[in-house]
């Protein structure tokens, strides 16, 4: 059974029930019980046209629905609208499906939880495990949001803003979560670049090719992180570096400053230095500084104080980190950062062991104890 498949159909088998008159909670739903169908079909019978098989089946499941809760006429418009048996349409709903799910009446972070699930193909375990959220309460928040689109013409275009958030956090939950979705991410991304002026969204896409650039180098052996200073960056990729650079170039050239412009200035930052050493930390505090103009929220204000660390000492760093609320995740683990290049070893290996025993995945606990312990054997060399 192929999963990666029936996950990119998904967002282009809702589209298609939405667009022949089914609100998007009863889309969703007959296309959910398609997969289950197709979970215990396919392995033995496997279709010559998948996404027409799930069309199918998660239309049969639509009209059973609607012959169950409709008046009779209701049901023979909803049966004329039956496409003709043959393979179903080639063409890509996905994109369509984010500003469908990006729909004015939901807060964005209904928003974002909805496409997560109904277009980026995550589980509601794994949508809640991004968002630091009990599964029930995620389940909760996406009902609602389908219980608001249920019966709404959704005939307005959802909100650009909300779009480019969660094509951002699909990518980072490809990068990081257990299912691959960064290049899908990407996909969309150039997607919607190549039918927009809108300088903002190629600076999403040079942001995410500059971070996709370093994906080789980003986990050693058996999956443990390894941390920017210490990634082989002959393994980046150059390619991917020289593309995003010329599209976030192109981006300022147009002289409307937003936030993912800014966050991919500072990667390529990043990407032009041949060490930590050796990176521009003066002026990645000043797209900073920039960033914060745009968006003043506490992670940038957290990334700020590293970058200040780096480029006027630790205790400038630590001066910066003190205006940052204490209880934001990885605070601790920064805290641990700045004391150690101040020379507090011991307070710094502490705060490496609370910031593993807080940490969200067992990758960053695996790090943040190496570095404890790492510290600690400095301590004995003394």
């Amino acid at each position: 059974m192929n999963e990666s498949l029936l996950r990119e159909l998904v967002p282009a088998v809702i589209g298609v029930l939405v667009r022949r008159g089914a609100d998007f909670a009863a889309a969703e739903d007959a296309v959910q019980e398609a997969l289950i169908r197709a979970l215990g079909a396919w392995p033995d019978d496997p279709p010559r046209d998948p996404k027409g098989w799930l069309v199918a089946a998660a239309w049969r499941k639509f009209l059973d629905a609607t012959r169950a809760e409709t008046s009779r006429r209701g049901r023979e418009l909803a049966v004329d609208r039956e496409p003709p048996p043959g393979p179903a349409t080639t063409a890509d709903d996905s994109l369509w499906l984010y500003f469908l799910c990006a729909h004015p009446s939901l807060p964005p972070g209904s928003a974002v939880a909805l496409t997560l699930r109904a277009v980026g193909g995550l589980t509601t375990r794994q949508i809640a495990a991004a968002h630091l959220v009990p599964e029930a309460t995620m389940a909760q928040r996406i009902s609602r949001a389908k219980r608001q689109l249920a019966g709404l013409p959704l005939d307005r275009p959802g909100d650009p803003a909300t779009v480019l958030r969660v094509l951002y956090l699909v990518f980072n939950e490809g990068y990081g979560g257990d299912v691959d979705l960064a290049a899908e991410a990407l996909r969309l991304t150039r997607q919607l670049a190549a039918v927009t002026d809108d300088p903002e969204v190629a600076g999403l896409l040079a942001l995410m090719l500059l971070h996709h650039a370093r994906r080789a180098s980003r986990t050693g052996a058996a999956g443990r992180l390894v941390p920017l200073a210490e990634q082989d960056r002959s393994r980046w990729d150059t390619g991917l570096i020289a593309e995003g650079v010329g599209i976030l170039q192109g981006a300022l050239a147009r002289d409307r400053l937003g936030e993912y412009q800014a966050q991919a200035a500072i990667a390529a930052l990043h990407a032009d230095a041949p060490s930590t050493g050796e990176t521009d930390w003066v002026q990645i505090v000043e797209w900073y500084d920039e960033l914060l103009k745009i968006n003043d929220s506490p992670v940038v204000r957290l990334n700020r104080a590293v970058a200040v660390g780096e480029a006027d000492g630790p205790q400038a760093g630590l001066a910066a980190l003190s205006t940052v609320d204490p209880g934001l995740p990885r605070h601790t683990a920064v805290h641990a950062y700045l004391l150690e290049r101040a020379g507090d070893l011991g307070r710094a290996a502490d705060l490496y062991a609370e910031a593993a025993h807080a940490a969200a995945s067992a990758a960053e606990r695996d790090h943040l104890t190496r570095e404890a312990a790492r510290v600690r054997v400095r301590i004995n060399e003394l």
